[in-house]
């Protein structure tokens, strides 16, 4: 039995919620906090079980160590902004609480997608007794399962990664982001880069495309972009060649987008209006619809997956992993759209884990460098089945 403190109540957050508290058994008493209290209760009264709620600026460490010692959780649940991932990291090292997160820290001032800043905590947690497990999402985190698995199970050796994010739903807006606006165009808007013979290459923002075609989506383009998972499998797969992150965007989203950075509004220093100093990617993000409440018109899969090329027995093979998830029925189960399902089921997924000692260490570690196995296993029996299968 574990107490557990959700940080964080947007959409992803809601999901955890809800899934925690699918599961008394585990998950004994639940804790959920955010800036804004009135998004807590929202997600309170949408669940059918006892949920106390707290208000804290995550990213003040008084506060939150201050929230730790109150409720005295045994796993605090980052569902947060990246920004907050180091504060969030402190306060646990400051009351011996183990931590969890769905993304990597980033900076406010800079794009920069880097995990060394949490790798970095690695003896301070581990000299403290306590974990912390980054990129428990979907990508990051099941994806790099995925990897595991295929490792552990399908390749003697791996050779390369593509890892492919395909959003084929509709939600009706001409221009609108799944996740965090800011975090979400500072991410599409860096320059994309790839592992290679054991070297980074940059290429410009979106600038290489291929097509493919996606299980119950279709054919689409994709864009080839840097996600923080690929640093990760570089450093715990030292034997692969090549990595590489593709996502989709539809012509409409990269118009809209095109046109934003031509006229500044994706930047992230400040400007003066009038005597007042105004970053434009934020003024911008208070202008887009909030992406939790894009869930209930969302229509259409996302498809997510592994296409990793190895050999076996002296045999080269191409294996695909993937999991289909359906905007619509992720709303009918926990009001939310897919984006948010597919990255708030597999935190609790991790949390459970850890709770239950089925995954457990002392230090900083990615998903990767654990048994996949009770993680496969748990997938399906929370909403996402993965299929697998080889290819030419």
């Amino acid at each position: 039995m574990s107490r557990v403190l959700i940080i964080g109540a947007g959409g992803v957050g809601g999901v955890v919620a809800t899934k925690c508290a699918a599961v008394p058994e585990v998950f004994s008493k639940i804790f959920l906090a955010s800036r804004t209290l009135e998004k807590c209760e929202k997600i309170r009264s949408r669940i059918n079980r006892s949920l106390e709620i707290a208000e804290v600026d995550a990213d003040d460490v008084g506060q939150l160590v201050d929230l730790f010692e109150e409720v005295s959780p045994d796993l605090v649940i980052n569902a947060a902004l990246p920004y907050q991932d180091l504060a969030v990291m402190e306060a646990c090292l400051a009351t011996g609480v183990d931590y969890l997160d769905t993304a990597n820290y980033e900076p406010r001032d800079e794009a920069r997608f880097c995990y060394r800043s949490q790798w970095d905590y690695h003896h301070r947690f581990q000299k403290r007794g306590i974990m912390a497990l980054l990129g428990c999402g979907f990508d990051p985190g099941v994806t790099n399962v995925f990897c595991a698995y295929a490792q552990k199970h399908v390749f003697d050796e791996i050779e390369g990664i593509e890892i492919m994010d395909c959003n084929g739903g509709d939600h009706g807006q001409p221009f609108a982001t799944n996740f965090n606006p800011e975090i979400n165009i500072r991410e599409v808007t860096a320059p994309g880069r790839y592992y290679e013979d054991g070297r980074w290459i940059e290429v410009d923002p979106l600038s290489v495309k291929r097509s493919f075609d996606f299980p119950g989506i279709g054919t689409r383009e994709m864009r080839l972009m840097y996600h923080e998972e690929l640093e990760s499998l570089a450093k715990n797969f030292p034997g692969v060649r090549r990595l590489r992150f593709w996502m989709t965007f539809s012509p409409q989203y990269l118009t809209h987008l095109r046109v934003l950075q031509n006229v500044g509004m994706t930047g992230i220093k400040p400007v003066v209006y009038k005597g007042m100093e105004v970053v434009p990617l934020q003024f911008l993000k208070a202008l887009l619809p909030d992406p939790a409440s894009l869930a209930e018109n969302y229509e259409g899969n996302t498809c997510i997956g592994c296409l990793i090329d190895g050999k076996r027995d002296g045999e080269a093979k191409r294996y695909y992993i993937y999991n289909l998830c359906d905007h619509r029925k992720a709303y009918q189960e926990v009001g939310a759209q897919a984006v948010h399902y597919t990255t708030g089921v597999p935190a609790m997924i991790g949390a459970l884990l850890i709770a239950t000692g089925v995954w457990r260490g002392q230090g900083v570690y990615n998903v990767e460098e654990f048994d996949p196995d009770p993680f496969m296993e748990l997938l399906p029996r929370y909403g996402l089945p993965w299929t697998e299968e080889f290819r030419e």
